[in-house]
């Protein structure tokens, strides 16, 4: 989070039900023998602010899903910001949004090429911690950006911006449009996203909000981040519940997906849609009415700050802990908050009248 505005990041990321875990971790060499796990390991260090930004370092990237566009475009932010930094990047990943398993076995991977550290988004909260951890053992240092894994199986949180701002302004955006009143749904991606559950239930919170006791969550549906699925799943919906007056989709290939159907069909400008997407993705369906209002964080920036934080933490700049700041380039200087988690800034709210304005 920036330094100007430390906010309350949400619990429910810390409180997610910890899942079986998808596979051991694996051996191998390690770069030195550190007895501490996970968190404890990262503690065990201290924060040198004024350690000189080392070169020459590997950082692998680990998306929740390498044919993901939203997850293109931030990986390349990781990229640039990497070869500006004059360290190396590399990218590994699984074609489906939902495969816990080659996550762990691609973590297991980077640990066995002793990478200096890794960014992953991942597909859920506790099925890596195990991989996660042993990779910490072998000073690996852990970043999880867009989609978190539990505190204690990494370094730091590369948030989108702060869940509680996610979470609730997507409802007002909703709210406005059906004049507070009627059924919406909310078209999520897999039913483990950390992210993706720590922005419903806030957002079933501030539906709690006397101001909208005429709106009804009738459904919470989920397309996996496949956009076949969400595209059926927008359909069963409309189905299942024919007055719904409002769609909520968190998630750029639900929301496009949702927008596609939409277009096509007898709902187009009576069905609301908000959520979250990116403008390259949306423009046409907020020109051809749609979509009015949609919102997002810039996902370059997202992997730009995953990759500096990274750098910084493997260069002993950092270590993690809540208070410790750093320079991330020309994104500015950033506080690290609660639990480890950095917070990216507000999302922008993209129209008709300045979706034009942005590329990506």
């Amino acid at each position: 989070m920036r330094k100007s505005s430390i906010r309350r990041t949400c619990a429910a990321l810390a409180a997610v039900t910890s899942l079986a875990l998808a596979a051991t971790a694996c051996g191998g060499t390690t770069k030195e023998d550190v007895k501490d796990e996970g968190g404890k390991a990262a503690a065990a260090g201290k924060a040198d602010p004024n350690a000189a930004t080392k070169k020459g370092l590997t950082v692998g990237f680990l998306p929740k899903q390498v044919n993901n566009p939203y997850f293109t475009v931030a990986d390349k932010g990781g990229e640039k910001a990497l070869e500006e930094l004059g360290s190396s990047y590399k990218e590994v990943g699984t074609s489906s949004g939902t495969d816990t398993a080659g996550q762990v076995s691609y973590v297991n991977t980077l640990t066995q090429q002793q990478v200096d550290a890794i960014a992953v988004s991942a597909q859920d909260p506790g099925a890596l911690c195990t991989a996660l951890k042993q990779a910490m053992k072998n000073d690996i240092k852990i970043v999880t950006y867009d989609s978190d894994t539990n505190p204690e199986c990494r370094n730091a949180f590369i948030s989108q911006a702060s869940a509680d701002d996610i979470g609730r302004t997507q409802v007002q955006q909703l709210a406005e449009q059906i004049g507070n009143k009627g059924e919406i749904a909310i078209l999520s991606a897999a039913q483990t996203a950390t992210n993706q559950n720590a922005w419903i239930e806030i957002m079933k919170d501030e539906l709690k909000d006397p101001k909208y006791k005429d709106i009804k969550l009738v459904k919470v549906a989920y397309g996996d981040d496949d956009a076949q699925k969400s595209f059926q799943q927008t359909q069963g919906l409309l189905q299942e519940h024919p007055n719904l007056k409002g769609i909520i989709s968190p998630t750029t290939v639900g929301i496009k997906a949702a927008a596609q159907y939409l277009s096509g069909s007898k709902y187009k400008g009576k069905v609301k849609l908000t959520g979250l997407g990116t403008p390259n993705d949306m423009r046409k369906y907020v020109k051809n009415g749609t979509v009015e209002a949609f919102e997002l964080w810039d996902p370059a920036k997202l992997g730009e700050l995953a990759a500096r934080t990274a750098v910084a933490l493997a260069s002993g700049q950092i270590t993690g802990k809540e208070g410790e700041t750093f320079e991330a380039g020309a994104l500015g200087e950033y506080t690290i908050g609660k639990d480890g988690v950095i917070d990216l800034g507000k999302p922008t709210v993209f129209t008709a009248d300045n979706v034009d304005q942005y590329n990506f």
